[in-house]
């Protein structure tokens, strides 16, 4: 009972509430505000890729980790002055998105001629790129701020509280403020709740900073690097940057047409990039004119590096299992997610309908999926309740293949969104609180964002084909036939992870916490 009357408890339910804002308004929400705007399921499928910037946060949490925020992180700490940074960011470019809006069409800014949705498309990245950040950021400040496991499993269950509230407010609130507001404005007022986050951020206390054994580049001596390999590093850089915007202008402009035009620029920069990046085999003259940067960048790849090393050093060959396990886990909810919303505009239910059984019905489902997840971790072990979560997390998406074929049934839809999100409350907190167990100190930020990243990244990948998979299936039958058949693809690619688990709770005890919880 003391841990729940400290601060940092109320802070974290809030910072938990904060991330929990800009995802949907970038993802699944999106997609009931471009599917009324006549926008094509495959446009809205390919525009959800925008969510990757959640799986590839680790490419810049070391940034993160180890260095300060500009502006604020003189004035406010590293970790509070990247909250500050990345929610006034987000809040920015969410106001854009309300003011462009996702249409077909051209945008004149300063006299420049462009695609307004490739402009939207941009401001939507802009958002979730800042909301990652955000991420990164709380989930190191939870780690570092909890005295003990009772405290972080504390912490990690307001977190969950915090968030599952924002994204009920993202999902299903700001369906009923559409209905009478329009979309535009309910999102102006959902940058305006990024406050919060604000509020919570200057509120917060700033963690010690925790000592990591980095291996360290030495100010003086020689760095094993020449002039071009340092040249050709930048240039990498450069030109991937280049390549996943130009990758997201032809999934969302040609909905990922390959043709004679665009494919050579689609195929050869990755193994141009691979050459540019390779280490050579044999000497390399010292770096001259280079060294100022060859310092940082070579700083920059231990500190990539080393904190994955060492998660293998530490779990040895059961790590690539781990990661394997932790990708595939929530990869049905993903596949799903992106059209959920479109197919409930398809199916004829209105706005406010979904929105008040999912600010109700589903308010309660979803508290309740935590709660059980945490009774069954302390009477089970967490090991036993991650299995759980993997059987339940693919097995409601069989709920809304019933829905589609059923119709547009008001009792029929609130029980699914019941199911869906009790379900999804389980296997979420079950799954943050088996990759809370496997950081180690000293790399929070940066092992905390793969872990995050692995579990999300396939799921993020797969999504973007969802409209054009449902596009696929319509032919020769009805849409919502092809909705159906499509819900109950998802459920199935959700049992590779089960086995998965299957194997890792074959592990035998050494120590490991993980080992343990299998134990109960």
């Amino acid at each position: 009972m003391a841990n729940l009357r400290q601060p940092k408890v109320l802070v974290m339910l809030l910072l938990g509430f904060s991330s929990g804002i800009p995802i949907y308004l970038v993802g699944n929400t999106l997609g009931y505000w471009m599917r009324e705007n006549a926008i094509e399921l495959s446009t809205i499928g390919f525009l959800s890729w925008v969510g990757l910037a959640y799986s590839l946060k680790f490419l810049w949490a070391p940034l993160v980790d180890k260095t300060n925020a500009p502006l604020f992180g003189r004035w406010l700490g590293r970790r509070r002055g990247w909250m500050l940074l990345s929610q006034l960011v987000a809040a920015a470019a969410l106001v854009g998105m309300a003011l462009v809006q996702p249409r077909e069409g051209q945008l004149v800014l300063a006299g420049v001629v462009l695609d307004q949705l490739l402009v939207f498309g941009a401001l939507a990245l802009v958002v979730a790129v800042a909301s990652a950040t955000q991420d990164i950021v709380i989930d190191a400040w939870r780690i570092e701020s909890a005295d003990n496991s009772e405290q972080q499993g504390l912490l990690t269950s307001t977190s969950a509280l915090g968030y599952r509230a924002a994204l009920l407010v993202t999902d299903s609130l700001i369906l009923i403020f559409a209905a009478h507001i329009g979309w535009s404005m309910s999102y102006e007022v959902m940058a305006a709740l990024l406050g919060v986050g604000v509020v919570a951020a200057l509120a917060a206390r700033e963690p010690k900073p925790q000592a990591a054994p980095v291996a360290v580049v030495a100010d003086h001596g020689p760095l094993g690097v020449s002039d071009a390999m340092v040249v050709r590093w930048l240039l990498a850089g450069v030109i991937g940057v280049a390549w996943l915007v130009y990758a997201l202008m032809v999934g969302i402009r040609d909905d990922l047409s390959v043709s004679w035009t665009n494919a050579p620029w689609l195929a050869l920069p990755p193994l141009l990039l691979w050459w540019l990046t390779r280490w050579p085999t044999g000497p390399v003259a010292e770096a001259t004119w280079s060294r100022p940067l060859a310092r940082p960048v070579l700083r920059t790849r231990d500190a990539v590096i080393e904190p994955f090393a060492a998660f293998f050093r530490q779990h040895g060959r059961w790590a690539l299992i781990m990661l394997l396990a932790i990708s595939l886990y929530r990869l049905p909810d993903f596949v799903l997610g992106p059209m959920a919303n479109p197919f409930y505009a398809d199916l004829g239910i209105d706005k406010e309908t979904v929105g008040y059984v999912r600010g109700t019905f589903g308010l309660v489902a979803t508290i309740l999926g935590i709660a059980a997840a945490g009774l069954s971790a302390m009477r089970f072990g967490a090991f036993a309740t991650l299995l759980a979560g993997a059987v339940l997390g693919p097995g409601s998406n069989l709920a809304f293949s019933y829905l589609a074929l059923h119709g547009a049934d008001a009792g029929v839809f609130t029980a699914v969104m019941a199911i869906d999100n009790f379900c999804s409350g389980f296997a979420g907190v079950a799954l943050i609180a088996y990759m809370s167990s496997l950081i180690s100190a000293g790399y929070t930020a940066t092992q905390y964002a793969l872990l995050s990243s692995f579990y999300a990244l396939p799921g993020k990948v797969l999504k973007g084909f969802s409209g054009a998979t449902i596009e696929h299936l319509e032919a020769g039958r009805g849409l919502l036939e092809a909705y159906s058949l499509f819900f109950v693809g998802t459920a199935l690619i959700g049992l590779p992870a089960l086995l998965l688990c299957l194997v890792l709770a074959m592990r035998k005890p050494d120590g490991d916490p993980v080992a343990g919880a299998v134990r109960g």
